[in-house]
């Protein structure tokens, strides 16, 4: 019997659990139609079949018409979500992890023109600045109305076999009523602290009362604040200590910090670069004080930190949430001795900020999260053996690497810089940004794994690739910083210039970002950080629109600060020299307006154009012409036994044109899987 903390199990109340590390509520947004579907339910049976303990679903699910979903929640005010969640739970509990579902009323954290149109409730007037809605300050009526709706909606779930269900109690409903901050009412709903959390006392009464002693009740909570004026930890573990004292939850789930804006949220969901676990001190006081078992998952991204929660007494369980987003199969590989295989989380936090920019949970480098129907997590052995080259080793090709020796092929990578990473390397060049590497570093462990022959060092040419008599050629050869295209433009440096410390930072820099991506706001901060005025330009109506709200939080705590000055619907139009200051045209696209403005540098991010003399050296020599079958590629489906002579040829990634991280890889995935 292992003797690893993480591997013991635990008894909460009757419910026994295989070992101590679940999957915490969240929205993969994958609901259709508000309903836990086949998406939605394979992606949590994948991390049943991976060895959790429980997985935790939804974040949150919405219990009241009067919460319109506002990120693909489950609509749990519906009868017809009990087959779709009884399908789920019997297929999590078919590999061995327990169920349960986190249920909301939203409060203000929605939109009003979602949904059915209703008017956003909350026990004050105030807007909720994510969500930008102004709530109607909620009735008598409506409480009583909605703390029904809570009970229904736990009678669903327990109908539909579930092993429990959680409240949330933080940013949401019940802890706009719990918080000074947000509760305007006066009693008996406002005012005095026992007034403020009889709201939530209610909904876990009347939940109590309608499913019974039987089934698992849990609170995902706010137990501080860490606001001036707001809830703090002493009144955090008091309201814990008064649920427990009328058994009206059974588990404790810990939370601190607020939700209402992007940064806020970055510090309740801390992003890579910020210290490990940097809330498990209130969880292990919360646990110490009020007896109950508890939960917490804040930035716990590996092993090592989940290891000492438990092994500490912090904890009973640990949530892991992001991390099995990057590899479902963490406790498996850990019960197998395979710890080092484990796809790390990078803390990009792609996850999260893909659900408001293309509404759906994705990882950046696990392509298969999500997509469980059609993409897999283990690649299967190929029928037979072949040649694979692969030229460059960014994160596509690499990816393209992997894939094809695990399938059991020969590969070859050619790389013309002397380390592999492409792009990579030069974000991760950011202290913040560092463990990005994690992309490459495990992809060159796996390769290693399986025998790829690297060439570091190595500018391969068509003739290079085609004397290894490869059956599969991938071109991953990644792009080259783009200018600005307008007249003067020779004169600008671009930010992989400033990234890589081939350009030092000017003094007085603009910094013309037609990307709206990483790259320039990351430049924009090595500018920053060295001393430099920068001002960042875009013709866009926001700036960085590539880069979501928990993303661009830590960028603006360090450009803000140090005076960075940002400018929408501008555009830059040309730019000469004038003695040893650089004179930049600045115009606009929504009138003929133009001015000059003057800087000691001018820095252009301007996306890519793909490196790719080699892909159309080698297309006609191939033998499907650099064909793709785009119906094959969409569904993820084998493509097509080219006939004729010669490799067959793919490019991906940027060599085809300018994306990110996640398209390289999704790419070599969906090509390689079945090649």
């Amino acid at each position: 019997m292992t003797r690893d903390p993480l591997l013991q199990p635990f008894a909460l109340r009757h419910l026994s659990l295989r070992n101590r590390i679940v999957t915490t509520s969240h929205e993969p947004a994958y609901t259709e139609d508000g309903m836990p579907k086949d998406r939605y339910r394979l992606y949590h049976e994948e991390r049943a079949k991976g060895g959790v303990a429980m997985v935790m679903t939804a974040g949150s699910a919405s219990v009241s018409r009067s919460s319109p979903p506002a990120f693909g929640n489950v609509l749990a005010y519906r009868d017809e979500v009990v087959p779709w969640m009884a399908r789920l739970a019997e297929g999590c509990h078919a590999h061995g992890a327990a169920v349960m579902i986190q249920l909301t009323h939203l409060g203000r954290r929605t939109r009003w023109d979602k949904g059915d149109w209703l008017p956003v409730l909350a026990p004050g007037p105030d807007r909720e600045p994510a969500h930008r809605a102004f709530p109607k300050v909620i009735e008598d009526w409506e409480i009583e109305r909605i703390i029904r709706d809570y009970a229904d909606a736990c009678e669903r779930m327990q109908a539909a076999g579930l092993d429990g269900v959680e409240f949330e109690v933080y940013g949401h409903l019940m802890d706009q009523f719990w918080s000074p901050l947000t509760n305007a009412l006066d009693a008996p709903w406002g005012g005095g602290v026992e007034n403020r959390r009889r709201f939530a006392l209610e909904v876990l009464r009347a939940a109590r009362a309608r499913v019974g002693p039987g089934f698992i009740l849990s609170i995902r909570f706010v137990a501080d604040e860490a606001h001036e004026g707001g809830i703090g930890a002493d009144e955090g573990v008091a309201f814990a200590k008064a649920v427990h004292a009328e058994g009206l939850a059974d588990v404790l789930n810990v939370v601190r910090g607020r939700i209402y804006t992007d940064p806020a949220l970055a510090d309740v969901i801390p992003l890579g670069g910020a210290p490990a676990a940097p809330h498990l001190d209130l969880a292990a006081r919360v646990r110490a004080e009020v007896g109950l078992p508890t939960i917490h998952a804040a930035r716990i991204p590996d092993l090592a930190t989940a290891r000492h929660a438990i092994a500490s007494g912090a904890l009973d369980l640990v949530g892991m949430t992001r991390a099995h987003i990057a590899d479902p199969h963490i406790v498996r590989k850990l019960a197998e001795g395979r710890e080092a295989d484990i796809r790390p989380c990078v803390g990009a936090t792609y996850c999260l900020d893909r659900i408001y920019q293309g509404g759906e949970a994705l990882c950046v480098h696990n392509p298969a999260t999500g997509r469980e129907a059609a993409l897999p997590h283990v690649v299967a052995p190929a029928a037979r053996a072949r040649r694979v080259a692969v030229v460059g080793a960014g994160p596509g090709g690499l990816e393209a690497a992997r894939v094809a020796a695990e399938r059991g092929h020969a590969v070859v990578v050619w790389e013309a810089a002397g380390q592999p990473g492409g792009q990579v390397r030069l974000l991760a060049r950011t202290r913040r940004r560092a463990e990005m590497m994690g992309i490459i570093d495990w992809r060159m462990a796996r390769c290693a794994a399986h025998g790829v022959e690297f060439r570091l060092n190595a500018w391969a040419e068509a003739e290079d690739v085609l004397a290894e008599a490869p059956d599969i050629v991938v071109v991953a050869t990644g792009g080259l910083a783009d200018g600005a295209g307008v007249p003067g433009d020779g004169l600008c440096v671009t930010a992989w210039d400033i990234l890589s410390g081939d350009a030092r930072p000017g003094a007085d820099v603009l910094l013309w970002d037609d990307a709206g991506d990483h790259a320039g706001l990351q430049a924009a901060e090595v500018v920053a950080e060295a001393g430099g005025r920068v001002e960042i330009m875009t013709r866009d109506r926001s700036f960085a629109p590539e880069v979501m709200g928990l993303n661009l939080a830590p960028y603006l705590r360090n450009l803000q600060p140090r005076g960075a000055v940002l400018t929408v619907g501008r555009r830059l139009d040309a730019v000469r020299r004038e003695g040893n200051r650089l004179v930049a045209t600045i115009g606009t696209d929504y009138s003929g307006w133009t001015e000059e403005r003057t800087y000691d540098q001018v820095v252009v991010n301007h996306g890519t154009r793909p490196l790719d003399d080699l892909y159309f050296a080698l297309k006609p020599l191939s033998r499907n012409r650099g064909a793709v079958d785009h119906d094959a590629l969409g569904d993820a489906r084998p493509q097509p036994e080219w006939e004729g002579e010669g490799p067959v040829l793919w490019r991906v990634g940027d060599a085809v044109a300018a994306r990110n991280v996640h398209a390289a890889i999704h790419d070599a995935l969906r090509l390689l899987k079945d090649a």
